[in-house]
């Protein structure tokens, strides 16, 4: 038996990398093998992943299944939606579009300021004294 093709795309989010397959089924979610509710129980994370699949009104329409690292929470919200997002596209083009007019295939380019020398952080630098 042959296993049904899957369509894949690649999201990142700051430090954030996801690999997003999907594939015609029930609307199973799963994140690093475990479902996705429980991997991401924060509450508004799934409702921002599901954002894609709501735009293409394919919601409990296919299974989806990511592998996603790095960063944290957050930045792994953004990277699996815009995998997501890339996913739907690959598997149907005319949806560009839509997934662009919600903006679910932007790359939030937005990372950490790397800290620089003779400063404490950043930006915020040791106080001045004169004397």
């Amino acid at each position: 038996m042959m296993a049904e093709k899957y369509h894949e795309g690649v999201g990142r989010r700051k430090t954030s990398t996801a690999r997003v397959r999907i594939v015609s089924g029930t609307g199973t979610m799963v994140v690093n093998e475990k479902p996705m509710a429980e991997y991401f129980p924060r509450t508004g994370d799934m409702d921002a992943i599901m954002g894609p699949l709501r735009a293409a009104g394919l919601d409990g329409k296919l299974d989806v299944s990511a592998k996603v690292n790095g960063g944290g929470v957050t930045g792994q919200t953004g990277a699996v939606r815009h995998g997501l997002a890339r996913a739907l596209i690959e598997m149907d083009p005319e949806l560009r579009p839509t997934m662009r007019r919600g903006g679910f295939l932007t790359r939030d380019a937005r990372m950490k300021e790397r800290k620089k020398p003779g400063l404490k952080r950043a930006r915020k630098a040791p106080t001045y004294t004169k004397r």
